[in-house]
């Protein structure tokens, strides 16, 4: 065997050794192979609450330890198997998703975090198509009503509209353990219902203040709206004395007066 030939052998080998090492180096590492990465659960009802497991191997050459399971709004996971898996050991994820407020084509992520060199954060998603079939919708022209100043002693009264927006008759019920609800001056039913596309306003009177300072309350609203079938009114005032308020008028009268 010539110098030549020695020279090609040796460098062959030396080749061969080189890939041998990177092979070992890689199946030394963990490695984390999805059966899929993605789901889709087609047409599903407004409500419907789905679930799907999404299947993993460890190919690599080393346990694969998952550190978490991170996922988007509106979506929860968890790892049903081990946090530990060794090599050829599969792993699982089950993801949930409560289609509850949520309509039309929608798309949720979720990612594994493990050990995995290659791809410590895994990317997985979720698809859903919500049908929402026809049902009362509840429109409230605020949610956030502000009495002002109110005097001690005094019964403050506040209005809202309540409207029926949805594709059915809308059922409306109000409560709250001191507020009366009265419509165009009359003690107002409760429940009492709204047909399609009809409103109706609605006056809180609460009983006379009788504590000074800051007062706040949450007037609830419950309807047979699938989406919102519960609300909360906030009503907040500041109740003040007659000799605070008298204050007031004594500092601040004058510059109201130059200012008209």
């Amino acid at each position: 065997m010539n110098d030549r030939t020695l020279r090609r052998s040796g460098a062959v080998l030396a080749a061969a050794v080189l890939l041998a090492a990177a092979g070992l180096a890689q199946g030394g590492k963990p490695k984390a192979v999805f059966k899929a990465v993605s789901h889709d659960f087609g047409q599903v009802k407004q409500g419907d609450v789905v679930s799907h497991e999404f299947v993993f191997k460890n190919e690599g050459g080393a346990p694969l330890v998952v550190e978490s399971v991170e996922t988007t709004c509106g979506c929860t996971a968890a790892l049903v198997s081990e946090k530990r898996i060794d090599p050829g050991m599969e792993g699982r994820i089950k993801a949930t998703f409560d289609t509850r407020g949520y309509s039309g084509r929608m798309t949720r992520y979720l990612y594994l975090v493990s050990n995995d060199a290659a791809a410590p954060r895994r990317e997985l998603s979720l698809s859903v198509d919500i049908q929402v079939p026809p049902s009362a919708r509840i429109d409230v022209d605020r949610y956030n009503v502000d009495m002002g100043i109110v005097l001690e002693g005094e019964a403050p009264a506040a209005k809202i509209r309540i409207s029926s927006v949805g594709q059915r008759g809308l059922r409306v019920e109000m409560a709250h353990e001191n507020v009366k609800f009265f419509s165009g001056g009359r003690p107002l039913a409760s429940p009492f219902t709204l047909p399609v596309g009809e409103s109706r306003e609605v006056e809180l009177r609460f009983p006379p203040q009788p504590q000074a300072g800051l007062q706040r309350d949450y007037v609830v609203i419950r309807s047979n709206d699938p989406v919102r079938a519960t609300l909360s009114i906030y009503v907040g005032r500041y109740v003040v004395t007659r000799q605070e308020l008298r204050e007031l008028f004594d500092k601040y009268g004058k510059v109201l007066k130059d200012k008209d």
